[in-house]
């Protein structure tokens, strides 16, 4: 699958770069790799319904899910900044430093999996993760429920998401909450527009972009609704990233070690230094780039990636063209995303921060 996009892209790259192409023939290569956003990222396991949505926003925004009750979901992926804390990686409980650059919540539902490693399927299970990972909320199942069921208001709210259960709150449901919130974060864009055939809703430079983006092959793996997400590939199939990525750093040193990728999860030779790829929706305002957060600027990151993935070198116009391209990803954050919810509060039988 992955060989076969790849060339398709390459040979549909020849035909560009042969003949040119006009708007209506843009479109229909466009629509070979991409589809628009959906307004929901349904799952059947887990329908979405306004009241897991509302009770999931909440648990969202509040830090009393953490060890220390001042980290939430928001603090690493905050829906105001695009879904992520602009930092290489992210600052956890006593300042603990993860491992990997925070990936954007936004549009993430629709992935193949969740985790730049792929370890969670999906949202509902990638919510409960950070949760009890010691080196981000640091809190415990137990804890966590302990919490949830001291405050009647969640209580109440979690009997109406989960109406057939007998004993509703539950650290699975706090998944399923979340993850339903998550399923509503879609950002459509212009190229959405564009795609849904309204041919002049993209500029003719970001037209060229979008040419450029499939002649060179990036659209090989960075394809689907979400410009990427759908498939894991190895980072560095020409060149071992880190090589091309250590005059980057700031610090003068790796942000961590070189990372294994999905070898840490499968145990597979064929998965070292693999990752899953990450949507570009949004791109422009998830900054630093790739899973160490060593790049900050976009335009290196597309030269990067040209050189470690697909062995080119691109000519300044052609980074241009691709990046006015990416920029045109940027969407619309929903207008419930933002509005932040008012948390009830704790009650005596409520177990206290530990810092």
């Amino acid at each position: 699958m992955k060989k076969g996009l790849l060339l398709v892209a390459i040979f549909a790259g020849f035909a560009i770069a042969k003949e040119g192409i006009n708007d209506k023939e843009l479109l229909k290569l466009a629509r070979q790799y991409f589809k628009p956003l959906p307004e929901v990222a349904e799952n059947p396991k887990n329908p979405v319904t306004p009241e897991k949505v509302k009770l999931g926003k909440m648990l969202y925004y509040d830090p009393r899910l953490s060890k220390s009750g001042l980290i939430s979901c928001n603090t690493c992926h905050n829906l105001a900044r695009y879904g992520v804390d602009n930092l290489p990686t992210s600052v956890g409980h006593r300042w603990a430093i993860g491992p990997r650059n925070a990936p954007t919540v936004y549009n993430a539902a629709i992935h193949i999996a969740q985790f730049w490693d792929g370890r969670a399927k999906d949202v509902e299970e990638q919510a409960l993760g950070p949760i009890v990972n010691p080196i981000e909320m640091a809190n415990t199942k137990e804890n966590v429920v302990k919490t949830l069921k001291s405050i009647p208001e969640y209580v109440k709210l979690f009997k109406k998401a989960f109406p057939n259960e007998k004993d509703p709150v539950k650290y699975e449901n706090i998944g399923k909450a979340i993850g339903a919130f998550e399923r509503t974060l879609m950002t459509p864009s212009r190229f959405d527009e564009f795609l849904k055939g309204n041919t002049k809703a993209l500029t003719e430079q970001e037209k060229r972009g979008l040419k450029t983006f499939i002649e060179v092959g990036c659209a090989g793996c960075h394809n689907g609704a979400g410009v990427g997400g759908h498939m894991f590939a190895k980072f560095g199939m020409i060149t071992e990233y880190w090589k091309v990525t250590y005059p980057y750093v700031l610090v003068g040193k790796p942000t961590i070690k070189v990372d294994f990728g999905r070898f840490g999860v499968t145990k597979k030779e064929a998965d070292m230094f693999v990752f899953k790829v990450p949507s570009l929706r949004n791109i422009e305002h998830t900054y630093p780039y790739f899973h160490d957060g060593s790049v900050w600027s976009l335009e290196d990151a597309v030269r990067i990636m040209a050189k470690t993935q697909l062995g080119k070198e691109l000519t300044d116009q052609q980074v241009k063209d691709i990046v006015a391209f990416l920029k045109a990803l940027t969407g619309k954050i929903p207008k419930h995303a933002l509005e932040v919810p008012v948390l009830p509060p704790s009650t005596e039988k409520t177990p206290k921060p530990v810092r």
